[in-house]
């Protein structure tokens, strides 16, 4: 798992970066100062530093030219973070060796996209749009075997070693469960349970992903005619994330249409997830994919919002049901001024727009408190249910 020091005086700042860190699966440790922070770099050797430039006793050009002194720590990415904007300031910095700047207040998708880009530069890897995944792991023999194992399932077709698991949705005005998520589960004979950020990484990078999202397609298909004698599901919609190579793809829509054909699966049944960042890879392209989506009958959410100034400029072009806000801006959202105030800004907006808002990852009561309190339409997360197996989600009904 990627290590990432956070050295920032600021409390407030700090802990809004660790929880965004922690809520993309990063290692995280924290110092409130620059000699604190040095001592933890020196000590802990972190794959990627995160510093505030302006601090009191040893501030972040210090941290930085005392670190690319040592060869232990010469070669770490380092980002500044500052509320300074002048381009002395930016040139300093960058003079002396660091490897990006971000001015604050900046966006979550600015500081995980500058992570990434750092991240992969050290590593020499494939481009990916703000992986999880380390540099480390995806070179360690663990991913390398994975990697093995993952390409004989799909090439030879061994799709059972697969299961879909299901986390209900629940309306929060009636308390109804009005949709399920699906989640992947690969049990490999060989790795044990693998989780799906790892796997479909890898089926991504190394061309593995679109049979085995066709494979997911159909075989949801298969489960939602299993249930159309089931009063409970008559209406239930099932949401399926799709990944970037599968969006671009050519043949997207036309697969799509023709599995609900051959299935007789009516397309309202479904939700096509796609997250923030697919859609603002390409914008123009991805607004007319998703106008063919919504052309076809099917539902559509844009998933993981991240409050970004781009989305929320662009949001109202964008053919969508439904948004949901990731559990970054969820998580203790009811005791964080900052966090809340986006977070209502954002079910406002959208509900302006006429979208049904979804938060994702409620763990706690008072979480879903402030959600109800603010009218936010629906929610999932481990307060209400984990992702079940099918016949365990009949039995939560």
């Amino acid at each position: 798992m990627t290590k990432i020091l956070v050295i920032e005086d600021e409390e407030l700042v700090r802990e809004n970066i660790l929880d965004l860190l922690e809520a993309e699966d990063f290692d995280t440790i924290a110092a409130a100062n620059g000699k604190i922070g040095l001592n933890l770099a020196l000590s802990e050797i972190p794959d990627l530093i995160l510093c505030d430039m302006m601090m009191p006793e040893l501030d972040g050009y210090g941290v930085l030219t005392t670190l690319r002194q040592d060869p232990a720590t010469a070669t770490i990415p380092f980002i500044f973070l500052t509320a300074k904007s002048a381009k002395a300031d930016f040139r300093q910095g960058m003079d002396m060796g660091a490897d990006d700047y971000l001015t604050k207040p900046f966006t979550r998708a600015e500081l995980l996209s500058a992570i990434v880009n750092r991240l992969e530069k050290q590593a020499a890897l494939k481009k990916h749009l703000l992986s999880t995944q380390s540099a480390t792991m995806a070179s360690s023999p663990k991913m390398q075997l994975l990697e093995v194992y993952l390409q004989r399932v799909v090439k030879q077709d061994e799709f059972q070693e697969f299961e879909l698991y299901y986390q209900p949705i629940i309306d929060i005005a009636s308390g109804k469960i009005i949709a399920a998520e699906n989640v992947l589960i690969w049990q490999s004979p060989e790795l044990g349970s693998v989780p799906p950020l790892e796997f479909m990484e890898v089926a991504e990078a190394k061309g593995l992903i679109l049979p085995l999202e066709n494979w997911v397609f159909t075989s949801i298909c298969d489960q939602i005619k299993m249930w159309q004698y089931n009063l409970d599901f008559l209406s239930l919609t099932i949401n399926i994330n799709v990944s970037s190579s599968l969006f671009y793809c050519p043949q997207f829509i036309e697969d799509i249409s023709a599995i609900l054909l051959q299935k007789k699966v009516a397309p309202e049944r479904i939700e096509i997830e796609i997250s923030e960042s697919i859609v603002m890879q390409n914008l123009n392209r991805a607004i007319a994919i998703l106008q063919k989506l919504s052309a076809l009958g099917v539902k559509i959410a844009l998933d993981d919002f991240g409050i970004g100034y781009s989305s929320l400029t662009n949001l109202k072009e964008l053919p969508i049901n439904t948004l949901k806000i990731g559990r970054y801006y969820i998580h203790n959202v009811n005791s964080n001024q900052e966090k809340a105030a986006l977070t209502i800004a954002v079910m406002e907006m959208a509900h302006n727009l006429n979208l049904r808002v979804i938060a994702e990852g409620v763990d706690t009561e008072a979480e879903l408190d402030f959600l109800r309190q603010n009218n936010c339409d629906a929610m999932q997360g481990f307060l209400l249910s984990r992702p079940l197996p099918a016949a365990e989600l009949e039995n939560f009904f």
